[in-house]
């Protein structure tokens, strides 16, 4: 009996192989869609070829890790988290080596969409892996992880690729994600499945379809994603306006830009930890919101009056620090009441954070910038603030009249929706 408890023990990943593990694989989908940005004007010549052709690859890659983990999330629900892992990465291996060797700008878009359904895979099963393996206090602490994780990636990834490009050029930025993709097939094959057969509903093709519609029907989940839809939105109008407000309006150079650009995604950091130390996860969506809510309200002002750089610098800092805590509170609670199809809970919340941001950078750029850029901050956390209310349980004498305003705007498209 002793000997067997210790082959059981020995077989069971430790913790801090599956943190360093779910956090690359959360990062995974940050790099493929971001990492070669700053090579886009040498890739025009190299394709010769427009700019917005070549950005038709940014495009596709994000349409294929929105739709790749709707795919992903419920193959995992049924087959297990290892095997689709695997395939995933294999695939991505494959699409990486395409983009490489690409003849023309098609072929290299349609890889691209290939290898961000594969990334997809990745990003999808980090969470539903930590779903497997940990509840409630446990859960959303690696969940606050993962997604402080994900956004240093997200703003982290342009500035690691302008990096390696000046030495490598853009060839350089796709080997260094073929070889991201080697390490992460190797530790997947490490890696115990996480979902047992037995925990594994047993379901056809018909039954998953059938899933989705039982896990939209969640009403609490459902705000949950839409919050964090919203809250992602607000990350990506920072990303796509920060270069041009930074460096052509404040004329930052692309160092200085590169450093406050770092500083700020230390907000996310500092906020998705303070998050979990919080009382509650609904504590700390409460208090992101709200306050992602007054920030982005100050932005629109100070940026309509053409504020000086420190101060738009100061409340960007802010704004992230909500965003961290915001995301990371509506990413651990949707996962959380939706345990028993993890796969597909996942699946969604992935596939709308990027669904919204990749709505987001072409209205950045229409009008001026810096009022654009406001008011997309402050509906972006109007939007994310009606959500987080209405999803989370109502306080006795809470419904008053901005309570009732937000249950009309937001009851009556469901409503619509589900007749």
């Amino acid at each position: 009996m002793k000997v067997k408890k210790m082959i059981t023990t020995k077989k069971q990943d430790s913790k801090l192989f599956i943190l360093i593990f779910l956090g690359m694989l959360s990062a995974f989908g940050p790099f493929v869609m971001d990492m070669y940005l700053p090579t886009l004007p040498a890739m025009s010549d190299y394709f010769h070829t427009t700019s917005s052709m070549v950005q038709l690859g940014l495009t596709s890659s994000m349409v294929g890790l929105a739709i790749g983990q709707l795919i992903f999330g419920p193959l995992s629900d049924k087959y297990g988290r290892q095997r689709p892992l695997i395939i995933a990465l294999f695939l991505f291996l494959f699409s990486t080596v395409g983009c490489i060797f690409s003849q023309n700008i098609m072929q290299f878009v349609v890889l691209r969409f290939v290898q961000g359904v594969a990334g997809a895979g990745g990003v999808v099963l980090s969470r539903s892996i930590a779903t497997d393996k940990y509840s409630a206090r446990e859960l959303a602490t690696m969940l606050a992880i993962i997604g402080a994780i994900n956004g240093i990636a997200t703003v982290a990834a342009p500035i690691a690729g302008g990096v390696l490009a000046e030495g490598a050029g853009w060839h350089g930025i796709f080997w260094f994600l073929f070889l991201l993709g080697g390490v992460l097939l190797c530790c997947s094959f490490r890696m115990q499945e996480s979902l047992p057969a037995h925990h594994r509903p047993e379901v056809n093709w018909k039954g998953i379809c059938r899933n989705f519609g039982t896990v939209l029907s969640n009403r609490r989940y459902l705000f949950y994603i839409l919050q964090y839809g919203f809250t992602m939105g607000v990350l990506f109008v920072n990303i796509a306006s920060a270069p041009f407000i930074m460096q052509q309006h404040y004329g930052l150079s692309p160092m200085m830009f590169s450093l406050c650009f770092g500083i700020n995604a230390i907000a996310m950091v500092i906020s998705s930890t303070i998050s979990v130390k919080l009382p509650t996860m609904e504590h700390a969506l409460h208090i992101g919101s709200n306050g992602m809510l007054v920030v982005s309200a100050c932005l629109l002002v100070c940026l309509s009056l053409n504020c000086n750089f420190w101060i738009y610098e100061i409340l960007i800092f802010c704004l992230l620090a909500m965003v961290g805590m915001s995301y990371t509170a509506s990413n651990a609670l949707a996962m959380d009441c939706e345990r028993r199809y993890a796969g597909i809970a996942s699946a969604l919340l992935g596939a709308i954070g990027f669904l919204f941001g990749g709505l987001v950078p072409p209205l950045v750029g229409l009008g001026d910038m810096m009022y654009t850029a406001g008011v997309l901050f402050l509906a972006g956390a109007v939007c994310a603030y009606l959500c987080a209310r209405y999803a989370m349980p109502v306080r006795e004498g809470e419904k008053n009249l901005l309570y009732r305003i937000c249950y009309v705007m937001i009851h009556l498209p469901y409503t619509i929706i589900n007749q």
